[in-house]
């Protein structure tokens, strides 16, 4: 289930928040769903619980997941509020990406391909029209 690159000049917590993130998204972990615990994923990734630790802090603070003291993490139910705001945050970045991918010599049809790719893969290539 996860993946992460020892070697990588990305930190082991940055990765697992990653995959973890998209893991969500993905809806492989959905809405209340408890995540492992720190120690049964330390161990089956053989890292420091630490480590899970922090990655899991992360993910508390980016609204991802909550923790209920004594029980574990928990998968965030997305609020309309929160989304809004990360919306328009991402709108912006957006915006920004795609203006420097233009810059740089991409074609506005193989921006449109790539944000096809990724509408395949949210959701496991639903139709959300």
């Amino acid at each position: 289930m996860f993946n992460l690159d020892l070697r990588s000049r990305q930190p082991i917590y940055e990765q697992l928040v990653d995959k973890l993130k998209e893991l969500i998204i993905h809806e492989v972990f959905k809405a209340d769903e408890q995540l492992p615990s720190v120690r049964l994923l330390a161990k089956e990734l053989t890292i420091n619980p630490n480590t899970i630790q922090k990655a899991y802090r992360e993910l508390e603070h980016q609204g991802y997941i909550y923790s209920v003291p004594g029980k574990g993490s928990f998968v965030s139910p997305q609020s309309e509020t929160k989304n809004n705001e990360k919306v328009e945050k991402m709108k912006q970045d957006l915006v920004k990406l795609i203006s420097e991918a233009l810059y740089l010599g991409l074609k506005k049809e193989e921006i449109l391909s790539l944000i096809e790719l990724a509408e395949q893969t949210v959701k496991g290539g639903e139709d959300h029209d």
